[in-house]
């Protein structure tokens, strides 16, 4: 329970830091975010008072201190502002377009491990042979490849000439096969290389050495003693990676025309939408917080014998 209090504790200045930093971009941001307000309702080139009047009513003409201070306070119960594109409320938006992303992201995991545990756990039973060293150049392969390439490449060839996948948009699973296996080829790579390092150090374990004397076959060692003894660095880059992916697939939805977060994200930051790529900010921060949380918590369910807080000597 101290543990869980004080790790808890530890992330609020760093969600203050990142509340710092999505109300600073309003700041720093060229252009006056009531010119920008005006021009997206409908009013291109506003006078001087029409413009002075839309920076008293968001309260721009406060001091900085002060705007952050009433953004805050509404951040942290939910209110992040109003959009200037769509004039709805921004919170409401995000929730809107989570299903998109979060399937997305589910998908996305389901093919990396799906794909880079068990060849993982094929090259460590097949250490120091062809399938190891073949498994290794395609793990280096996987991890080179730019996302946006992989995604032209896979919509011409599933796509335009065999015609199995569609293109883009959003509507039934199929749209996000494609998505998700650009999002997957990266930590599909990492997750070879891990689970493979991780298991070739458990089965040189005693209670390894006890399971083989034992007259255990190597792929049942592998399976459900050595593999089960390796999945804190595994769940560690598993869970951060779905926390990443959920807040930052921006580019894959904007390549495949998926109506996510990311895809609203983009379209804010083109049009200068401020409490939209605020409210983007905050979200993908916070997702990446609890995340991490959530990862530091599941060790002690995956490992009993860890107690959380305390370091093994």
């Amino acid at each position: 329970m101290l543990y869980l209090v004080r790790r808890l504790a530890t992330t609020i200045p760093i969600l203050i830091g990142i509340s710092l930093l999505a109300f600073l971009l309003s700041v720093i941001s060229p252009g006056d975010p009531a010119v920008e307000a005006l021009s997206m309702s409908g009013i291109s080139e506003p006078t001087s008072q029409e413009i002075a009047a839309k920076r008293e009513e968001l309260g721009l003409n406060d001091s900085l201190p002060v705007q952050y201070g009433r953004w805050l306070g509404k951040a942290v119960q939910g209110d992040l502002g109003v959009s200037y594109m769509t004039k709805e409320a921004v919170s409401g938006e995000i929730i809107r377009r989570l299903p998109v992303t979060l399937s997305l992201s589910l998908l996305a995991v389901l093919f990396a491990v799906g794909f880079g545990i068990p060849l993982g756990m094929l090259m460590a039973l097949k250490k120091n042979t062809w399938l190891d060293q073949a498994g290794r150049f395609l793990a280096l392969i996987l991890v080179s490849i730019p996302g946006f390439w992989l995604a032209i490449s896979l919509i011409t060839l599933f796509s335009e000439k065999l015609g199995w996948l569609p293109t883009s948009g959003y509507g039934t699973w199929q749209h996000l096969i494609m998505p998700a296996m650009v999002l997957a080829c990266g930590t599909s790579a990492v997750l070879m290389r891990l689970t493979r390092a991780a298991l070739m150090e458990a089965l040189n374990q005693n209670y390894i050495l006890t399971a083989r004397a034992k007259g255990l076959r190597e792929p049942s060692i592998l399976s459900f003693h050595a593999l089960r003894n390796s999945l804190i660095p595994l769940i560690t880059v598993i869970g951060i990676y779905f926390g990443s992916i959920l807040g930052g697939s921006v580019i894959v939805e904007v390549i495949f025309a998926l109506p996510g977060i990311g895809m609203f994200a983009m379209d804010a930051i083109f049009r200068r939408d401020y409490p939209v790529i605020q409210g983007y900010v905050v979200f993908t921060g916070l997702v990446y917080v609890v995340f991490n949380l959530l990862v530091d918590f599941s060790y002690a369910w995956i490992h009993p014998q860890v107690k959380l807080g305390v370091k093994l000597k």
